[in-house]
């Protein structure tokens, strides 16, 4: 049985700020988009002292923070949301995984965004986290990044139905973004994992099985992604509690049942894959027993050959006295040319019955 070993990390305090991620020297950059179908205000290099001059309740209000190496930014958004202090932590916190929790009608979402490393087999994570609360929504992500950048475009170019949606649908577009990059990532991994297959058919060097092993832990990584991030969107399609998710409108609940949905393909996708791999390791092993058959065949077959020659040799190379084909003129070139008779001869009947 598999034990569970407990892994010791460093402690951070359910309400204490402090980022926990690797990208600590990112300057924290805020964007605030406010817009209805009519009008679109649109700020960069946003200073949050101007929440209360810019933020229009009447509307729809996106404020996007890039970096969170600055916790004091975090703990004015927070502030002006009345939003607790456990869910800026777990903010901060990227070792925590996907979670959804609403507590005073705030709705609190943090989920992994995966993409694969150029010229590796790596993945990279980052956490990406959304408040929404009274029309507004607030996405945090660790570094600059373009995720969102055809929403952001599709809001100024009034394409679709956004500019007529609540802040409840936004969050719906930028979490279907998030899961575009799972498509980019398998898809990714398949191609990868499809070279290695066609090179398991050339080669049986050993590197090939540990990168078998590489895309294998990539795809299980992938399933531990994606897991609580299904369940927390079957939380939402599942509930029927007027008093649950009130920041959700109810005619937006079937958006977040199609993420769900592709969650599930996405799962099945990554059972086939690794369903895929499992036969590439046993491709791999079949060519290195069948590799290791036909040497024990050659080697077989040749020790066959000399076996019968070797006891000629070893009969005539004991030297008794009363052996008369040693005192023969020609007995040396009649042993030999026997010798090669026989061998021709084994030759052609091993060959005669595909033997070799």
């Amino acid at each position: 049985m598999r034990k569970i070993k407990y892994k010791k990390g460093r402690k951070v305090q359910p309400t204490l700020l402090e980022y926990t991620g690797v990208h600590k020297y990112t300057q924290t950059e805020i964007q605030l988009f406010v817009y209805d179908d009519p009008d679109l205000a649109e700020y960069h290099e946003f200073d949050i002292s101007e929440m209360q001059k810019h933020v229009d309740f009447e509307k729809t209000n996106w404020l996007n923070v890039h970096g969170l190496n600055d916790p004091q930014v975090i703990k004015a958004i927070g502030d002006y949301l009345g939003v607790d202090n456990f869910m800026l932590s777990d903010i901060l916190n990227t070792t925590k995984r996907t979670k959804l929790d609403e507590y005073h009608d705030t709705l609190f979402f943090n989920v992994k965004s995966l993409l694969p490393e150029e010229d590796s087999n790596n993945i990279n994570v980052e956490q990406i986290s959304f408040l929404l609360k009274n029309g507004i929504l607030v996405s945090f992500q660790e570094k600059r990044s373009d995720f969102f950048t055809h929403i952001r475009e599709r809001i100024r170019t009034h394409s679709g139905i956004v500019r007529t949606k609540k802040a409840d649908y936004l969050l719906y577009l930028l979490l279907d973004a998030i899961m575009e990059n799972f498509y980019i990532t398998i898809e990714n991994e398949e191609d990868k994992v499809e070279e290695l297959i066609n090179l398991s058919k050339e080669s049986t060097n050993l590197s090939i099985l540990e990168q078998i092993e590489k895309h294998r832990d990539n795809y299980n990584f992938l399933k531990r992604s994606i897991i609580p991030l299904r369940d927390s969107l079957y939380s939402i399609k599942s509930i029927k509690d007027d008093n649950v998710f009130n920041a959700i409108e109810a005619n937006n609940f079937t958006f977040f049942e199609r993420l769900h949905q592709k969650c599930l393909e996405l799962l099945e996708q990554i059972e086939y894959d690794l369903t895929t791999l499992d036969s590439a390791a046993n491709f791999f092993f079949s060519s290195q027993s069948h590799k290791m058959n036909e040497v024990m065949k050659t080697l077989t077959v040749v020790s066959v050959f000399f076996m019968p020659l070797t006891f000629i040799v070893g009969v005539y190379g004991m030297n008794f006295d009363n052996m008369p084909e040693l005192h023969w003129q020609y007995g040396y070139f009649v042993i030999l040319g026997c010798m090669l008779l026989l061998l021709l001869g084994m030759v052609y009947y091993f060959k005669k019955k595909k033997w070799y």
